[in-house]
């Protein structure tokens, strides 16, 4: 964001996606011209991060607990005490996931730059489509993690992100941050245009923003916005039968370690929408780093089935001893930059949406439509696939195995909007079973925002507490950011 680095970036990716002979026409000033829809997609290509923010949410949220006294890195340390962290160096730290998040929002900007350069010649609306979805979604995740969760109430005043909506054209730009409503309503208008725009005309299809994968992301901002119509009206044209798409835990059963960890985030796996390859060590540190899935947690939520509302066993299989607890997720491609001193740089695949979270946001919307029998029904088709020897004629999720399961607690969900009892005894219910299915990938830090719910850790054997409106839930900019303009947040 602080340093225009899009001309080394752009010369690297269209010479790496699309060969040197024949596309690059060396100007005066030596920038690439642009002038063909296969470059366009080979800047597109770069509009999506490299940055992969699990460690940061992950060790944040409720999902970590201490499981041994004594070690972990300065990161580990740092996000799991909520502590303001500025390390420029570590790939998995939030410093990191704000530069190149707005390096692709770079990428993404000089796209639709030379599309609307190039308006008329030739057609580029799916290639205008998937640049404006790329910015849209790398500003929501900026806002997610740099804002307050949204408010209605409160959101034209809350401090958002800078939201960039054209090339740099300075070597130092300063910026002003905007407002959470005005992120949100720049990201829903870049969303729709993308949605109306996007094809799915892509050599490799899940890695970038198809139709389905774009309409997988709307289904999480409006569910983050509180819009129920929308949230199931795009979920409703990803899903139509759930036991078909979603992922099948249950036949994870055969896989080996290894196995499953390359099935989850492999293209190849129905249920993944969109892939990203990011730069991070998350897949060496997730198991057995100090803080994370501890015995006593193992046990709350996947040894002897506990919390399945059948009775049943869970299919999630943890492996390891009480100190490296995991489910296998991830598996590294270590890329060889000197293949004589053998150094290289580590890649890891994550997957950014998939059919099952949107089958959840979608029972979650018809829950605070108070629709809870179609609810139900969803709920049932994402556990038949969850629930090991699951029965179709007799395991079927009822309305009091949620309310008796799920009691309500004063105080404890407190979105924007109001819950009646049943809504949040649903509401708790789909966010245990999101927080089994996504255990290791970070996306329990969100519902710890949005429901503002109130996190305790152990350090060093005793209680640190974040608040239900604790202002370090917030991360703060980073300091390079700060001394060129952006508003720190509050502390």
């Amino acid at each position: 964001m602080l340093k225009n680095k899009f001309n080394i970036l752009l010369y690297i990716f269209i010479f790496s996606f699309l060969g040197c002979e024949g596309y690059l026409t060396e100007l005066p000033d030596n920038r690439t011209n642009i002038d063909s829809a296969d470059k366009i997609a080979a800047l597109t290509t770069g509009a999506y991060t490299e940055a992969n923010y699990m460690l940061i949410a992950e060790l944040m949220s409720d999902n970590a607990s201490e499981k041994f006294v004594n070690g972990g890195d300065q990161l580990d340390l740092e996000m799991y005490q909520w502590q303001d962290s500025n390390l420029e160096t570590d790939r998995d730290a939030p410093v990191f996931f704000w530069n190149n998040t707005y390096e692709a929002i770079a990428q993404a900007n000089q796209a639709l730059a030379s599309i609307e350069e190039l308006s008329g010649s030739i057609n580029l609306d799916a290639q205008k489509g998937e640049a404006l979805l790329a910015r849209a979604y790398a500003h929501f995740m900026l806002v997610t993690f740099w804002g307050k969760t949204y408010n209605p109430a409160t959101a034209s005043s809350d401090l958002g992100v800078p939201y960039v909506i054209s090339p740099e054209t300075a070597l130092i730009q300063e910026y002003t941050r905007n407002t959470v409503q005005e992120v949100y309503d720049l990201i829903e208008k870049d969303l729709t245009e993308g949605l109306r725009l996007v094809k799915n005309e892509y050599k490799e299809p899940k890695f970038h923003f198809t139709k389905d994968a774009a309409n997988a992301f709307a289904t999480r901002f409006y569910l983050y916005k509180g819009d129920w119509d929308n949230v199931i009206l795009y979920a409703s044209k990803v899903i139509s039968n759930p036991q078909t798409e979603i992922r099948d835990d249950v036949a994870y059963g055969s896989l080996s370690y290894s196995e499953t960890a390359r099935t989850y985030g492999s293209a190849l796996d129905r249920t993944n929408l969109l892939l990203s390859s990011t730069s991070s060590l998350w897949a060496r540190k997730f198991a057995s780093s100090r803080f994370g899935l501890s015995s006593n947690l193992a046990s709350q939520f996947f040894f002897g089935g506990s919390g399945n509302p059948f009775g049943k066993a869970w299919a999630y299989r943890v492996f390891g001893n009480d100190e490296v607890y995991n489910l296998p997720k991830f598996d590294e491609y270590f890329k060889i930059t000197n293949q004589s001193a053998g150094t290289g740089l580590p890649y890891l695949g994550i997957v950014l949406f998939d059919k099952d979270e949107v089958l959840l946001n979608r029972a979650e919307a018809y829950a605070m439509k108070e629709n809870y029998a179609a609810s139900l029904s969803d709920l049932t088709s994402f556990l038949s696939l969850k629930t090991a020897n699951f029965n179709a004629a007799t395991d079927i999720l009822e309305e009091s195995d949620l309310t008796s399961r799920y009691p309500v607690i004063e105080n404890e969900f407190t979105p924007f909007y109001t819950l009646n009892d049943t809504q949040t005894s649903f509401i708790k219910g789909i966010a245990d079973f999101k927080r089994r299915e996504y255990y290791h990938e970070g996306l329990r830090w969100f519902d710890v925002k949005r429901f503002q719910l109130e996190v305790t850790h152990s350090f060093n054997n005793s209680p640190i507490v974040l608040t239900k409106e604790d202002k370090r839930k917030e991360l703060q900019i980073p300091l390079t950011a700060q001394n060129f303009g952006v508003t720190p947040n509050p502390r």
